[in-house]
């Protein structure tokens, strides 16, 4: 049952990245619910100030700076803000060396504090908490908070309009990119291009979608895809969410967008080489698929194919 709690301060911290704080809604919807009448802080960073007021799980946030070893004015300042504003419990969903160090810029009596921080009231120091997905570790740490049944968020209420992206009643969506240090993590264009054209055959219309650094390999099929939509550098963490629940399908490298869509149930198919562990590091969904090969030059097309048949 939630707790009694009308004079409560809460705070929860979640700093990045991308994935990793889409896996963090659900727990951060949870706590929402288990402390209905709590004010409620996020400690985040500035890429997901827009994600944390428009999900409505907080009261106020607060950007954190993440201030370096030498810059004492900016530690001030945190340690002064975490002191003031009378935190009665903390949720650290960041569970690192910063945020344990956090934990200990409060004033003794320290607020209750559900994380991996050493002398926290509700420590988690089970080995199993890293051995899956981020979500499921936040769900097995919030349990010793009395906090259960902790649902991925399907990101309702992630809103935009794409009615002017001239989509048809059937479309797919192509996530053939990855963050440009990590070229690795791509399956080649021509590849991509090939399964375009096999959705195309079966009256799917393929979606590309990515950010501009991404643009040459989107540009690269899109030239050997007539039929393919090319939206990159067109789309919002928003307008991904909402393509999502409408598409047939989502193909794409282990890389943010794919973290979006997931969680909105569209079927996903998920590379992935060596370099990433789907069993940690894949995006949390009902409909979720991985296919990982130690080089992604490995992954055929038959593979691919087989993969996203039955949602065809």
């Amino acid at each position: 049952m939630p707790q009694n709690n009308a004079q409560q301060q809460v705070l929860i911290i979640k700093l990045g990245a991308l994935g990793d704080f889409i896996q963090a809604l659900g727990p951060m919807a949870a706590i929402r619910k288990h402390h209905p009448n709590a004010h409620i802080t996020i400690l985040t960073t500035k890429p997901f100030e827009k994600l944390a007021e428009n999900s409505n799980y907080c009261d106020e946030i607060w950007l954190d700076e993440r201030p370096k070893f030498f810059q004492w004015k900016k530690w001030r300042s945190l340690k002064n803000s975490l002191n003031t504003e009378n935190f009665t419990r903390v949720y650290d969903l960041q569970n690192n060396d910063r945020t344990s160090f956090y934990f200990k810029l409060f004033k003794k009596p320290r607020p209750e504090w559900i994380g991996i921080a050493k002398g926290a009231s509700h420590r988690n120091t089970s080995k199993e908490r890293t051995k899956g997905q981020a979500f499921d570790g936040h769900a097995m740490t919030l349990g010793l908070a009395g906090i259960n049944n902790i649902e991925i968020d399907p990101l309702l209420w992630m809103k935009a309009d794409v009615s002017n992206f001239g989509l048809t009643d059937k479309y797919a969506l192509i996530v053939p990119g990855s963050a440009p240090q990590h070229p690795y993590k791509r399956w080649s264009s021509d590849r991509y291009t090939t399964i375009c054209n096999e959705l195309i055959s079966k009256g799917v219309q393929p979606v590309l979608i990515g950010t501009e650094s991404e643009s040459e390999i989107t540009t690269a099929i899109h030239e050997e895809c007539d039929g393919a939509l090319n939206l990159t550098g067109k789309t919002s963490l928003e307008h991904i969410a909402v393509l999502a629940r409408n598409a047939q399908l989502a193909l794409g490298n282990d890389t943010g967008p794919m973290h979006i869509i997931a969680p909105t149930g569209c079927p996903s198919v998920i590379l992935f080489s060596k370099h990433s562990n789907p069993v940690r590091h894949a995006p949390k969904g009902n409909r979720v698929k991985t296919l990982q090969v130690d080089d992604m030059e490995d992954m055929s097309l038959g593979m691919v194919s087989m993969a996203i048949a039955e949602y065809l």
